[in-house]
């Protein structure tokens, strides 16, 4: 193991997990700005993350392609309910398979900040608020989402892209308030 990699990977998810902290404390959601991504910590997928790290991109990514899935990545999305992918399961309707299910609003909520994080610590000083929204568009065809809770999460991210993060998380706090979507 290189220990550059263990520490750059330690900064790297250390560095996210606190930009999605304070994205969260910002709206209101401060347990779950505290527990963010604590499986990240965990042997199953720190380890891997310091194997596989790059430093510009997930280290999950670089597993995917060497073996063909990545087990951290399946051991973070079944501990982590800001993932839209925690929630896919089989319908009530057997003739439709697995389907995403409607997400709760924090969660929602949640993957917004981790999303803009995400951007903000691989992208840098290329960063810009519509990076979310990009990633978004480029994973939606592949994505097994809720149709409720895709539009919700394509209403945040488009706004995110035009007006800000400010106004977006204004009106994310609004929405908390209300209690659902």
């Amino acid at each position: 193991m290189k220990m550059s990699n263990f520490f750059g990977h330690f900064c790297t998810i250390t560095s996210h997990k606190i930009r999605v902290m304070k994205n969260c404390f910002r709206v209101g959601l401060f347990k779950q700005g505290i527990l963010h991504d604590i499986s990240k910590y965990s042997p199953q997928e720190f380890f891997a993350g310091v194997k596989y790290y790059q430093g510009n991109r997930s280290p999950n990514a670089a597993e995917r392609e060497k073996k063909g899935y990545s087990e951290a990545w399946l051991h973070h999305k079944g501990r982590n309910k800001h993932h839209d992918e925690y929630w896919i399961d089989f319908s009530n309707d057997f003739s439709k398979g697995l389907v995403g299910h409607k997400m709760p609003l924090k969660y929602v909520i949640e993957m917004v900040m981790d999303r803009i994080a995400a951007c903000k610590t691989y992208k840098g000083e290329n960063y810009t608020d519509g990076a979310a929204w990009d990633y978004y568009i480029l994973t939606k065809p592949y994505s097994v989402i809720a149709p409720e809770t895709d539009k919700l999460l394509g209403t945040l991210l488009f706004m995110l892209k035009e007006e800000g993060e400010d106004k977006t998380f204004s009106y994310m706090r609004e929405l908390l308030k209300q209690g659902d979507y």
